[in-house]
């Protein structure tokens, strides 16, 4: 069972979202849940812990973070009942139907709500002992969200330590992290870096573009060579924890992003241009457990801030516009993504393909392939026996053809590769040997030229996709001290 295996999770290359809800319209939660299963997007955040929103994702396999919001931080902190009451509800209601992974607890509270600080600790330590009281804990790991800016003089990272003023939380945070086989959560946006260095942060080294040799930044110390600041970020993490003599906490990101859109005048590099060389290469090093110099193939789980554009969230300009995707479900921006597989296949200007889900349902796999073949229209004379695609003979890979083949004959529109949720978009191209996939030379392969979408497609479409959940207004951004020298030495 997916759930049983929560822990382990921490340890492995992924990619998740956030999902938050600060828009005009919010939509049904099965539609989110459909764009995640179209994207491939395994790994979700929430900002709380909505019923309805944890519904439509049971018996998805998706990993579920849920979080308990700021507000409620005070009722959990003073009472271990009042805990145990939010795990019963939120948790132990929907597991193991919803895969849930984690609980955030708060977002940020040590650098945006101080005055809570206090109550952090044991509205940690409640909750364990609810998830204790469950026989939860094996599967369900509790930490909280930081915002990168607790730690200070954080380049070199080698000499980075957490802000002193934190220790009567922090020291026993890492302790409680170290017992319970829980990650550090750390919110990480080399943007904000970038705009508050004054020109002293390059933007290819935001970007996570390549930097010749003599541009990278050098850890004098460790002699580590740093070629974005996202890694140096990173690594900061992982030498403060050292400095307190905690040596084994994985370090997973909760937050990451670019904006696509902002103000010309004030936030002129909040492009569609820079988002997506931000994301597209953040998405490559992760996935490829690149891990960090400190770190080298150590994964650093990583979660994109965000799913959604935002468009009633406050303050400036580009604070709307962080979505991978716009309020409607359409791509805010292009990734540029080849390589990756199916992972966030919203890549248009790439070749894309429908291929049959790994996980799929043999028999669901079964009567949608049926159905290509038959009420779809699809020309499937190819997976006879003596024929080119006929081998490997799988429903796996003859369901594939005939997705991809309808996919492909109905112009790769909205919900075309859907089938019941037993298909997927990839940018890799399954042709093998003779079997050349449509696409790859532009045919059809189709009976007929004027179908219709069939009834296996998404009700809507992908253009009827939002998000839910809701993200706090609070301060992520990282001191211009952090990385002020990396270009000094």
């Amino acid at each position: 069972m997916e759930a049983r295996r929560g822990g382990s999770c921490f340890q492995r290359a992924y990619i998740g979202v956030n999902i938050g809800t600060a828009m005009s319209s919010v939509p049904a939660p099965t539609q989110i849940t459909t764009l995640l299963r179209s994207q491939n997007i395994r790994h979700v955040r929430l900002y709380d812990a909505d019923r309805a929103m944890l519904a439509a994702l049971a018996n998805t396999g998706i990993r579920v973070i849920v979080s308990v919001p700021n507000e409620q931080l005070l009722a959990i902190g003073n009472s271990n009942a009042t805990a145990a009451n939010w795990v019963a509800r939120n948790v132990a209601a929907h597991f193991p139907a919803v895969n849930i992974t984690a609980i955030a607890v708060g977002s940020e509270v040590l650098s945006a709500q101080a005055n809570a600080a206090p109550l952090l600790m044991p509205a940690m330590r409640y909750l364990q002992n609810a998830l204790v009281a469950a026989a939860l804990d094996r599967y369900i790991k509790i930490s909280t969200p930081h915002s990168s800016s607790i730690i200070l003089d954080s380049f070199p990272p080698s000499q980075a330590f957490f802000n002193r003023s934190l220790d009567n939380v922090l020291v026993p945070m890492l302790k409680f992290l170290q017992s319970t086989g829980s990650p550090l959560m750390l919110n990480v946006y080399p943007y904000y870096d970038y705009m508050r260095s004054n020109g002293v942060i390059p933007l290819d080294y935001a970007l996570f573009r390549p930097l010749p040799p003599n541009k990278e930044a050098v850890d004098a110390n460790t002699l580590l060579h740093y070629t974005n600041v996202f890694d140096a970020v990173v690594d900061a993490a992982y030498f403060a924890m050292s400095y307190l003599n905690v040596t084994n906490v994985p370090v997973m990101v909760t937050e990451t992003g670019w904006p696509h859109k902002g103000d010309p005048s004030s936030e002129p590099d909040a492009t569609a241009e820079n988002a997506d060389t931000y994301n597209s290469n953040l998405i490559r090093h992760v996935m490829n457990s690149t891990g960090t110099p400190k770190h080298p193939g150590v994964a650093v789980p990583t979660f994109i801030y965000e799913l959604y554009d935002e468009d009633t969230r406050p303050g400036s300009t580009s604070e709307k516009y962080w979505g991978l995707f716009d309020m409607n479900g359409v791509p805010a921006y292009t990734l540029h993504l080849t390589g990756s597989g199916v992972l966030l296949a919203n890549d248009t200007t790439n070749q894309t393909y429908c291929v049959a889900r790994e996980d799929a349902d043999p028999k669901m796999l079964q009567a949608a392939l049926d159905w290509a073949c038959g009420p779809g229209k699809v020309d499937c004379s190819a997976l006879t026996q003596g024929q080119p695609c006929y081998e490997p003979d799988t429903v796996e890979a003859h369901a594939t053809y005939a997705f991809n083949a309808y996919y492909h004959g109905m112009g790769m529109g909205s919900g075309t590769c859907y089938f019941s949720g037993v298909a997927v978009i990839t940018t890799t191209d399954p042709s093998h040997g003779s079997c050349v996939y449509a696409g790859k030379n532009g045919s059809a392969l189709l009976n007929g030229t004027s179908l219709a979408p069939s009834s296996n497609s998404t009700e809507g479409g992908s253009g009827a996709h939002r998000a839910v959940g809701d993200v706090s207004a609070l301060a992520r951004i990282v001191s211009a001290a952090l990385l002020l020298s990396v270009l000094l030495l």
